[in-house]
């Protein structure tokens, strides 16, 4: 199948998935089955499913046909060009393309002039009312392109301005862009775009990244170190004609090539395929040409040929346009979408479908934990009630008497449970300042004094090194601590199993380790910058600042992402306790009132049994139907679709 139609089945799935998550929460609220940490949880798994995104960047050097790819693969339906992709007309600033179901469709510009300020592009995200916002009419093909267009707007600025914002450097004269005859210089009007359109595509969760040429993209290091490693897949575009030109190497090398392996899917397209359809050639001798042009193309990129893809974006837009199934297939596009779908949302819908399965396991371990409480409880009563048989009112009496005493200690032993709390709460309180934003922006400010340094930064790279070690070293610490609140926490509950007749089960811990993973891969995709290639760059305590910036925007991701992760075992924990303190104290007051019955009718004993038994029979029915619920939730994505077909 082609990326649409698997992102469209990889939609359905997660709309089917949401459904039935919140039927089984509805199901769970009615039976006293939604505690705090199950609700947290299910709305986590919510919200990791519902706001899925499917990055996919496209980078190539001006001229490569970037645009009219996308227009092709995404846009035909309008029956025009979207992106500006005319002669003269291309993205100079990086663009996203999403859907955002409560901001209505409009295109926000930030101007160029924030690069200025001491602030990351995260930073201006939030900050709505400094982006210039132009309204669009998704229904109107032409007032979209034409709204669009302004991506390709630019300014002419003097040389000191163009220096401050990056797109000039004394040092480096072939990267500089060329002086028009009244000494001023053309840059981006814009420093980036966002694009909130309901494209049926963007609704599934697409977000299209469409970055400009080398003098851009390395003028913006948030982009290279932030948005790039964060795509799930980057398709680099070649022209056919030209093959990889040294621009073309240099954007490969310093920011494509260095993306972690597995970490996102990477394809070369081959563009322009049809400017080597020639007339006085057979059909033969052009794929021969192509062929070539692929290897060669695929040799000095040092990839496999079939990792190149040849294609023809503007024979392709037109094909799907004049629905010319003849030209389509001679375009190749689809071949470059069927990689597309089988690779980027093959890949993506396993992680989401890992993640889902151990969220939907956790949830099934901790209703399950209710269930049980409460099915031992029925059993604990049924034998009581039993042993009442035959009995005389002095020695129900006595019972009754019996079950306050106990009700009474097990109030009084609120004070030790409260203490377990105490001990937890404060050792969470350090694993939190580990992973704060206070602890975090600290080490980087070493590093960040470095780079904002003018002249060659030698030490640079040390600082680097140092910065990545001690943050390192808080993961690991953060994590040795969250072993110890794990031990602290199964050696009390072990307890007070023992001594309440609890079934508590401490959550899985963190797995904080895995952080570790995520500070590798941003060190190694900052390292480009420390070369002695970008030396001269990285000299402009302007880039430095900016660099630093973006470096510590992406680490606070990594750090929220952690904060998270303890929250909810913290939650877990908690809620699970409380659980179970609420269940025992209901207990106590259902056993008492059974006494009371008794006492009342001589029939109130073989009634409350019957009552029992039947509340027993119901909660294996809920046990029963819980688990066919999470099994559901388990049902492979292609089942769901199926099912959803079918409906």
């Amino acid at each position: 199948m082609s990326f649409n139609q698997e992102l469209d089945d990889h939609g359905v799935w997660r709309r089917q998935f949401a459904l039935r998550l919140k039927l089984m929460s509805e199901w769970l609220r009615d039976h006293e089955l939604l505690e705090a940490g199950v609700r947290e949880r299910l709305d986590q798994l919510l919200a990791q499913v519902r706001n899925d995104k499917i990055m996919v960047a496209f980078v190539a050097e001006f001229s490569r046909g970037k645009s009219e790819l996308i227009n092709a693969m995404f846009f035909a339906g309008y029956g025009r060009r979207i992106m500006p992709a005319s002669a003269g007309r291309t993205t100079m600033c990086p663009t996203e393309l999403g859907y955002e179901a409560d901001i209505p469709p409009c295109l926000r510009l930030l101007p160029i002039e924030t690069r200025l300020q001491s602030k990351s592009l995260l930073d201006w995200r939030n900050a709505p009312d400094k982006w210039e916002r132009v309204d669009l009419d998704v229904n109107d093909p032409q007032q979209l392109a034409r709204a669009i267009q302004k991506v390709a707007e630019v300014r002419r600025v003097s040389r000191a301005e163009a220096a401050a914002l990056g797109f000039w450097n004394e040092e480096l004269p072939d990267d500089n862009p060329l002086v028009g005859a009244d000494g001023l210089i053309e840059v981006p009007k814009w420093r980036h775009a966002l694009i909130n359109m309901a494209h049926p595509l963007l609704k599934q969760g697409l977000v299209i990244l469409d970055t400009p040429g080398l003098n851009a993209i390395g003028a913006e290091p948030e982009l290279t170190v932030s948005l790039l490693p964060q795509a799930h897949a980057v398709v680099f575009i070649l022209a056919a004609d030209t093959g990889v030109t040294k621009s073309d190497l240099a954007i490969w090398r310093q920011h494509i090539a260095g993306l972690p392996e597995g970490q996102a899917t990477r394809m070369v397209v081959l563009n322009k395929i049809d400017t080597m359809w020639d007339a006085l050639s057979t059909q033969e001798q052009v794929q021969l040409q192509i062929a070539s042009q692929r290897t060669d193309s695929a040799d000095v990129l040092g990839l496999s040929p079939l990792q190149v893809i040849p294609v023809s974006a503007q024979k392709g837009l037109l094909a799907k346009v004049g629905r010319d199934e003849k030209l389509l297939a001679a375009s190749n596009l689809m071949e470059l979408e069927t990689a597309l779908g089988v690779d980027l949302l093959g890949q993506r819908r396993k992680i989401l479908s890992d993640a889902v399965a151990k969220a939907v396991h956790a949830l099934r371990q901790e209703t399950g934990q209710l269930v049980h409480t409460r099915a031992r409880d029925l059993v604990e009563q049924i034998q009581e009630l039993e042993g009442l048989r035959g009995k005389n009112t002095g020695v129900i009496k006595q019972m009754r008497l019996r079950i306050e005493q106990e009700q009474a200690e097990f109030d009084a032993s609120g004070a030790k449970i409260q203490a377990v709390r105490s001990v937890h709460l404060r050792l969470l309180k350090d694993l939190f300042a580990m992973l704060g934003h206070s602890q975090l922006k600290s080490r980087v400010t070493e590093l960040a004094r470095a780079l904002k340094q003018p002249g060659i930064k030698l030490g640079v790279r040390r600082a680097y090194g140092n910065t990545f070690e001690q943050l390192r070293a808080d993961v690991k610490r953060a994590d040795q601590l969250s072993a110890e609140i794990q031990s602290m926490l199964e050696g009390s509950f072990k307890g007070l199993n023992a001594e309440y007749g609890f079934s508590l089960q401490p959550p899985s811990p963190p797995q904080l380790q895995q952080f570790l993973h995520d500070l590798d891969l941003i060190e190694k995709s900052h390292l480009q910058y420390l070369s002695l290639g970008n030396a001269l760059r990285l000299a402009q305590p302007e880039f430095g600042e900016r660099l630093a910036r973006a470096l510590l925007s992406r680490l606070r991701v990594v750090y929220d992402t952690a904060v998270n992760a303890v929250e909810l075992w913290n939650k877990s924990a908690a809620a699970q306790l409380d659980a179970q303190l609420r269940e025992r104290r209901r207990n106590f007051a259902r056993r008492i009132e059974a006494v009371s019955r008794i006492q009342q009718a001589a029939h109130g004993l073989d009634e409350r049994i019957r009552e029992l038994q039947h509340q027993q029979t119901e909660l294996n029915l809920v046990d029963a139907k819980l688990a066919e619920l999470t099994e559901q939730l388990l049902a492979p994505a292609d089942a769901l679709s199926e099912e959803v077909a079918e409906a």
